[in-house]
């Protein structure tokens, strides 16, 4: 009785630590700022914009893709909404692409990350990511023809606690880790990191990193739970924040150097009110790790830009 007793108690307090992570009081009241939509995109083949990431070697462009469906392609875009790249991911099946990151080589050369990690169903095994060299672009006013990605590798893992939705993929700038934040109707999600040595031909065991929850926010026009799913996430180039899309709202945690990733992202976020757009599903930061930036599904895309 006494141990059963003492493994109550235990539950409890492991319970109430989580819920502390979770359940703390998140604004409701959002900070000032302010929205821009500065283009929409020209390229109606981009009409569901699941993700969007900066590019790592030219200024002022932007890479994004299509959802579940498209094709295994990424388009480079850029301030004007002009297509100035399409590139088909070599042996590669878009099944339920989500997200898509920013990374480096060793060499410090940039990397794009394609996140094929949408399960709506609960039904994969595994989830995988591809990785590929950024690709170059044309200039502004030429033709776009459709080139084709080197051989990408292809990193593949697990949860350690079931099958998980997860609509957004982080990689960290410093260290290069990459990240999965998943996904629910009611808001309990979790961040999850891939070992810190990737190896491919095998499916790793993600390590989980932090419970938490999105709740429920009443906006005209949006229903209270659309504030409760996360359709993307972004660390900031200098890595000392990290924002999170909802079809509601952006939430954004500041991450002290030093600091633990799960300890700063115990504290409650600040809460970011953009105007509203049909379905927030892509979301990266600018070049000074301050500046957000947001696409929506349905045509016609826009790019909008948030600052505060």
């Amino acid at each position: 009785m006494k141990r059963a007793l003492i493994q109550i108690v235990a539950a409890w307090a492991f319970a109430a630590a989580v819920q502390g992570q979770t359940d703390a009081a998140w604004p409701e009241k959002p900070v000032p700022s302010t929205t821009e939509r500065v283009a929409v995109f020209s390229d109606k083949r981009i009409k569901e914009s699941s993700g969007l990431c900066r590019s790592g070697r030219h200024a002022g462009i932007f890479w994004t893709l299509n959802d579940s469906g498209g094709e295994p392609c990424v388009f480079a875009i850029d301030h004007k909404g002009a297509t100035r790249a399409k590139v088909r991911v070599r042996d590669a099946a878009n099944f339920d692409w989500e997200d898509l990151a920013l990374g480096k080589d060793e060499a410090g050369s940039p990397l794009l990350f394609v996140a094929d990690i949408g399960d709506n169903f609960h039904m994969r095994a595994s989830i995988q990511v591809y990785e590929i060299p950024e690709p170059e672009i044309v200039a502004a006013g030429k033709p776009v023809d459709e080139t084709s990605s080197s051989v990408p590798k292809i990193w593949r893992a697990n949860y350690p606690d079931g099958k998980h939705n997860a609509e957004s993929l982080l990689v960290h700038p410093q260290t290069g880790r990459l990240h999965i934040l998943t996904k629910s109707d009611d808001g309990r999600c979790a961040l999850y990191a891939f070992p810190e040595k990737l190896e491919a031909d095998k499916s790793m065991t993600l390590i989980k990193i932090i419970d938490l929850r999105f709740p429920a926010v009443v906006r005209v026009g949006k229903r209270p739970h659309d504030n409760c799913m996360t359709t993307s996430a972004c660390f900031s180039p200098d890595g000392l924040r990290m924002v999170v899309s909802t079809y509601s709202s952006l939430y954004e945690w500041e991450l002290p150097q030093g600091v633990l990733l799960e300890k700063a992202l115990s504290s409650p976020p600040v809460r970011v009110e953009p105007e509203l757009y049909p379905q927030v599903e892509g979301v990266c930061y600018d070049a000074d790790s301050r500046t957000i930036w947001f696409t929506s599904e349905r045509l016609p895309t826009p790019l909008v830009r948030v600052t505060r």
